[in-house]
């Protein structure tokens, strides 16, 4: 035991030294954008519930209901007794939203990827991964044992150099990607991808967690490509959805092969009722509003033409500061003046890009906007 004690200080101390140990602190989310810690109200810009659908009126008493009516958890494996009437109807709307003939909901978006790829591929096979791609999309490729590729970061041409290079060795071939990148905020060249695939008898699979209900008028990164073939796009409902849950649609025999066979499905104990019937009501607020949908982009564009940044794709902003302890004093400084900024640091991102990862908000008003902006703008200059 005093060498695990003794591994663990170590460990600690070298993060701490790199600028890299991460801690809890506690937080009270009081609506959308707005939060209290450690006794501080702060506005946020770092929270994935885009469209602040978690504190809708709508989505909250959905949920209350559910506990009522199905208590507070499903109590089993889905495929036991814990498949609730309303996992059958997310699932069918997922599916229609996703323009697809079937969906399958896990317990979280890790999860699902975890499930997916190993059910998918295995030795033998070959997997073709982005680099910045989603670190569950890396977890799932590790567990399935098929061999794994890294692939030039949505370069399209290095796939094809590694598809025709590589496709006639293998028995099958998966490309995963994020749909949009969720540290850098960019898209993947979604329809050079499907085409490149579908020239190698490859197998897509698109991570469309922070894109779902942010473009396309809700649809997420995949629409932005009609005619695009993608048979597995997956993605989760803690974002803009904004409960929790992860889902994948596809095919009605992919998906059945994944409720037989996804082990993360299979001895996980289903979607708890409230997280289901939330996820309803959010899908619906989303159907019914793509103006709401349109504003978290449009909030983003508006910070990047205040400070003369690339353009926006996405909710997403990164400002790249570079050194770990200079990302964590960049937070701070905007902390002291009431804006919550969190620094994310290797590993999450690759040594020497430290950053402030900003995360815009439907809720955010265009003036909460240019103060945020106003307030960055020094630190680009340093």
């Amino acid at each position: 035991m005093l060498s695990l004690e003794s591994f663990a200080a170590e460990r600690l101390a070298g993060l701490e030294a790199r600028g890299q140990r991460r801690g809890l602190e506690a937080t009270h989310r009081a609506d959308g954008v707005w939060v209290e810690r450690g006794g501080e109200r702060l506005l946020s810009f770092s929270c994935n519930d885009y469209l602040g659908l978690s504190h809708h009126p709508r989505v909250k008493a959905a949920a209350m209901a559910a506990v009522e009516t199905y208590g507070a958890g499903s109590g089993a494996s889905r495929l036991v007794t814990g498949d609730t009437p309303l996992m059958g109807q997310l699932e069918a709307r997922l599916a229609a939203w996703k323009g697809t003939e079937d969906a399958c909901v896990f317990g979280s978006g890790y999860l699902a990827n975890a499930g997916i790829i190993p059910t998918l591929v295995g030795p033998g096979d070959l997997i073709v991964i982005d680099e910045l791609a989603h670190a569950c999309l890396w977890a799932g490729s590790k567990l399935s044992g098929a061999e794994t590729t890294r692939l030039r970061h949505n370069d399209v041409e290095h796939l094809d150099d590694i598809l025709t290079e590589r496709r006639g060795s293998v028995r099958r071939v998966l490309v995963a990607t994020d749909g949009v990148f969720s540290m850098d905020g960019d898209l993947a060249p979604l329809d050079r991808l499907a085409e490149i695939c579908a020239a190698h008898d490859a197998w897509l699979l698109s991570d469309d967690a922070h894109g779902l209900g942010v473009l396309a008028e809700g649809h997420g990164s995949a629409a932005l490509f009609p005619g695009a073939a993608i048979p597995l796009q997956m993605g989760t409902l803690s974002k803009a959805v904004g409960g929790y849950g992860g889902y994948l649609c596809a095919s009605r025999a992919v998906i059945g092969l994944m409720r037989s066979r996804a082990r993360t499905f299979v001895y996980s104990t289903g979607l708890p009722p409230a997280s289901a019937a939330a996820a309803i009501a959010a899908l619906d607020i989303i159907a019914e509003d793509p103006s709401l949908c349109a504003r978290p982009l449009a909030r983003a564009r508006q910070f990047t033409a205040a400070l003369g940044l690339p353009q926006a794709q996405s909710p997403i902003v990164p400002v790249i500061i570079g050194d770990s302890h200079a990302a964590l004093a960049a937070s701070r400084r905007l902390r002291e003046q009431g804006l919550l900024v969190v620094a994310i640091r290797p590993p999450t991102v690759a040594e020497g890009t430290a950053r402030l990862r900003i995360a815009f908000s439907a809720l955010h008003s265009e003036a909460e906007v240019a103060r945020l902006a106003e307030a960055v703008r020094p630190l680009l200059a340093a």
